[in-house]
């Protein structure tokens, strides 16, 4: 079955070729760029244009504060703490490296 708007969407399309919109386009006559994960290459873009990164990338973030964090305090209850938190987020990171492969 056909999409409700297919016609629209054609004829959107005849009107920009006539009025030349495809015409010059960048990367136009060339090869399209090698994609490791195809099925997932829009999503892939559009993470990456608006920031986002992996998983393991943000929680070692995260970890770097944590040991910043732990040599600039002094408080023994609060370096306890940081280490359990750095604990964690190693396995964190660990599983989210595998998941990522």
């Amino acid at each position: 079955m056909d999409h409700p708007l297919i016609d629209l969407i054609n004829q959107k399309i005849r009107d920009a070729e006539k009025a030349g919109e495809f015409d010059n386009l960048e990367g136009a006559g060339k090869p399209l760029p090698k994609e490791d994960d195809p099925e997932n290459a829009l999503l892939n873009r559009l993470v990456k244009e608006s920031g986002g990164v992996p998983e393991f990338v943000s929680l070692s973030r995260e970890l770097a504060k944590l040991r910043e964090e732990l040599r600039e305090t002094g408080d023994r209850t609060r370096l306890q703490e940081i280490m359990k938190e750095i604990s964690m987020l190693d396995a964190k990171i660990e599983l989210a490296r595998k998941a990522h492969r």
